[in-house]
């Protein structure tokens, strides 16, 4: 494929991460209005981004805070280019990247959301596709999962539907092989257990097919919201106790240990020089250590 030829692509994703950004801050702000508080209805704070002097690219932070729904949601695109460092060259390499020691530039999109809720009932969300670059090698990744600290099954069968009914229209393996790969990469090993209750999760696809494996990737993205938006609605109104709110906040310190020791965006992103407050969006505003 030429160089012109990837110049459209990169794009194209782009512009389409830009797109599901905009769909979901309009449809989370519809959110707010519709659900009955004393409070105002919450509104995104929108703060361009850019990476350290001298690498290029930057990106749109969108920041909810202290809503009627939602406590704390990030809903961040981004479009990065430069060269990788050093650290980062290693790690593409262990995964098998080519070429890394020859010419280590890279291009990469994405929108990344994390969601901490008002209310204990309604679960913690995470959400978040891309498409990495180099000149030897491309690639997509993403998922879903869903970090309810008062699990109901019916909820989490939910979340899972959705996920499988975009995995399956595109391959009939990509659901298991995805889910399982979700449930070892977000799993706290100083914890001895997950974070959540999973979802699907997905990195280095390359199928030789641009795209389809893009047509996935857009999949996986449009199943978030009916994926999600149903729990917040069913959940929202819920009584809540003392002791439900206690059981967030230490599951909300879960999240943080995960998201700050074992996360790979959260190692790239920091190391790649993008702005921390974009890259460390998805830490709760309130948590708590037993």
């Amino acid at each position: 494929m030429t160089h012109s030829d990837f110049t459209a692509r990169k794009k194209q994703a782009a512009d389409w991460f830009h797109t599901l950004r905009d769909t979901i801050v309009a449809r989370f702000e519809a959110l707010e209005d519709s659900t009955e508080a004393d409070a105002p209805a919450g509104r995104f704070e929108v703060t361009p981004t850019q990476r350290d002097e001298g690498r290029g690219g930057g990106g749109i932070m969108s920041v909810m805070r202290g809503g009627r729904l939602f406590e704390k949601v990030g809903v961040n695109w981004s479009e990065v280019h430069g060269t990788l460092g050093e650290r980062a060259q290693k790690a593409m390499a262990a995964r098998g990247v080519p070429g890394m020691a020859d010419d280590p530039r890279f291009w990469a999109s994405g929108i990344s959301l994390v969601a901490h809720m008002q209310n204990p009932h309604v679960p913690a969300v995470h959400m978040n596709t891309r498409m990495f670059w180099t000149p030897n090698a491309w690639w997509f990744g993403g998922g879903a999962d869903l970090n309810p600290c008062l699990e109901y099954p019916e909820d989490t069968a939910h979340f899972h539907g959705e996920m499988q009914r975009a995995c399956d229209a595109h391959d009939a393996g990509y659901y298991d092989r995805f889910k399982a790969w979700a449930d070892e990469y977000f799993y706290v090993p100083h914890r001895g257990r997950a974070r959540g209750v999973g979802g699907i999760f997905y990195d280095d696809l390359n199928t030789g097919d641009w795209k389809a494996d893009f047509a996935f990737t857009k999949a996986v993205g449009e199943a978030f919201l009916p994926a999600f938006a149903p729990l917040c609605e069913s959940r929202r109104a819920t009584p809540w106790t003392e002791a439900d709110r206690d059981a967030q906040l230490v599951h909300r310190g879960l999240y943080a240990e995960y998201n700050l020791v074992y996360d790979r965006g959260t190692k790239f992103g920091l190391e790649t020089g993008h702005d921390a407050n974009a890259v460390l969006m998805s830490l709760p505003p309130l948590a708590k250590w037993t």
